[in-house]
């Protein structure tokens, strides 16, 4: 299952996971990629509920342009775009050559923790 893990981190533990990551690609080791939020806000302001909906509409049928997701979504085509390209931006959308849209990964995991690590 190709997954990305996207989380909330604080700068130091934003930096040692990239060291970590870093670390794990010099090593040929597997790495699940990773998105990380400075707060839960910037993750939620990313990732909404309608850019969920929109990935797991093209994740169904990967042969959809932008057009026809706004269709089958029943919303607005320039929502849509908006939506589109900060997906891309982000990575957890492609766009193909011949125009329609591609989830690169089956699963995103959301990892938000409450507590400081010690």
């Amino acid at each position: 299952m190709n997954r990305i893990k996207v989380e909330v981190l604080k700068s130091r533990a934003a930096l040692e996971a990239f060291a970590k990551t870093w670390r794990s690609v010099e090593a040929n080791e597997d790495v699940t990629p990773r998105l990380a939020f400075a707060t839960l806000h910037e993750l939620f302001s990313a990732l909404t509920e309608k850019r969920l909906e929109l990935l797991r509409c093209v994740a169904s049928d990967e042969e959809l342009n932008t057009h026809q997701v706004a269709q089958k979504l029943g919303r607005n085509y320039k929502n849509v775009n908006t939506d589109v390209a900060a997906l891309v931006e982000l990575g957890l959308l492609e766009k193909t050559g011949q125009g329609t849209l591609r989830a690169p990964f089956d699963e995103i995991v959301i990892h938000a923790g409450i507590r400081d690590a010690a």
